[in-house]
């Protein structure tokens, strides 16, 4: 097996044991898709990157943006403060494109979460710090160069909008990415941080934050500390309804919901996902009002679930259980059909990870294995997955694949074609 990477920050666990309530029926696998899978990038932990902790994110031409953990400035293996870099089409192949190095400290360092495009076409996302060297994140927009460069490396320009502290502003985003408001607000998690209680880890509880646009800068407001309950240390970001209420996870495993009240929020535990393994995937909402996340990681091999509206309250169902080491650490992917697709960390054929799909079949849920990693294609993804208009799909992994410089490979991107 792999070695696993060294992570940035540290989310406690207890051993929960796996008794969700509302199992739905799980029929076998289905065998011998007619797929084809290909690594399109190997990352060495040099000016390109390493190590992978998110998935990507496609904009409107089918360009791909993402960061990795480690790389860029201080060289190779676990050198380097991280990376966000562009996947693009050339010619009949692709290429990675660096577009900024974090420097570490004030500019940030060790991004978790990947990017989300801004109705100004920037780049806005986290970075997770590292509190042994009193870093503890930031939120940052990357724009483009002002006018063409001469370089094929040119690098984009970064604005720091946010500095957490590691007080009650919040402390240590983790992998969720950011979301907008209609007005343009920016909202995210921090997974510790915060002024209302001590869950006897780092410095509080966590928090959910908003940004606000505030002359030529950004103003932080918490909207939710979470040492006054509803769970704690929230390592996904939150999703917006069309109501304009939020909803996300803690990893001491409870779904949330945050509601505008009068000059605040209300938050209301939809869920405590009572017995299962932590949570550090987020949410996404379908058509239909339906919540769909994941449990799993270091400590077990979690289950894919659903939330559902049910007379006033929330009915909990259980897609699918892993078995093996450990499962599911994002937030799953939903298409047109209903179908529900991710990855699980260290599972599957090879206990290297494996991408999966989940098929709707009358009350029931089909599981189907789309491919399993073997280390040398890839290892050990974090991120989830992405789609283009081909119906192709796309991700990464933290480890694995041929960069030697890290320990275990320093990961890929890689794409699955139907």
């Amino acid at each position: 097996m792999t070695t696993r990477p060294r992570f940035t920050f540290h989310l406690p666990l207890s051993a929960f044991a796996l008794a969700m309530l509302g199992v739905l029926t799980i029929l076998a696998p289905a065998p011998g898709l007619a797929q084809t899978f290909t690594v399109l990038y190997n990352f060495t932990a040099g000016a390109g990157g390493g190590q992978p902790y998110a998935g990507l994110t496609m904009n409107a031409a089918g360009d791909f943006y993402g960061t990795t953990q480690y790389g860029g400035v201080g060289g190779g293996g676990y050198g380097g403060h991280g990376v966000v870099f562009r996947w693009s089409r050339a010619g009949s192949g692709w290429v990675e494109t660096p577009l900024y190095a974090f420097q570490g400290g004030s500019d940030g360092e060790y991004p978790l979460a990947g990017v989300v495009i801004g109705s100004d076409g920037a780049l806005y996302g986290t970075t997770s710090g590292y509190n042994v060297y009193g870093s503890y994140g930031t939120v940052y927009r990357l724009t483009p160069p002002p006018s063409a460069c001469e370089s094929v490396l040119c690098p984009w320009r970064e604005t720091v909008l946010y500095r957490f502290s590691g007080g009650s502003d919040g402390a240590n985003p983790g992998y969720g990415n950011l979301v907008f408001d209609q007005a343009g607000n920016i909202y995210g998690t921090t997974a510790y941080g915060g002024g209302a209680g001590d869950c006897g880890y780092g410095p509080g509880c966590g928090v959910v934050y908003k940004l606000t646009p505030s002359g030529s800068g950004w103003t932080e407001t918490v909207i939710w500390d979470f040492g006054v309950g509803g769970g704690f240390f929230p390592a996904s970001g939150v999703t917006f309804d069309s109501a304009g209420n939020l909803y996300g996870t803690t990893t001491y495993p409870t779904v949330y919901e945050l509601s505008p009240s009068g000059s605040g929020w209300t938050e209301t535990t939809l869920s405590e996902l009572n017995g299962s393994y932590p949570a550090y995937g987020g949410l996404v909402l379908d058509p239909h009002g339906n919540l769909f996340g994941t449990t799993g990681g270091f400590q077990g091999a979690g289950n894919v679930y659903e939330l559902s509206p049910s007379n006033g309250g929330w009915t909990l169902g259980v897609l699918y259980s892993f078995s093996g080491y450990e499962g599911p650490l994002d937030t799953p992917t939903l298409d047109a059909a209903g179908k529900v697709y991710g990855t699980s960390y260290l599972t599957g054929a090879y206990g290297e990870g494996q991408v999966f799909e989940l098929t709707p079949s009358n009350g029931s849920w089909i599981f189907t294995d789309l491919h399993d990693f073997n280390g040398s294609q890839g290892s050990a993804p974090v991120g989830g997955v992405v789609f283009d208009a081909s119906g192709n799909m796309y991700g990464t992994t933290s480890t694995g694949g041929t960069g030697s410089q890290c320990n275990g490979g320093c990961g890929t991107v890689w794409e699955i074609t139907p």
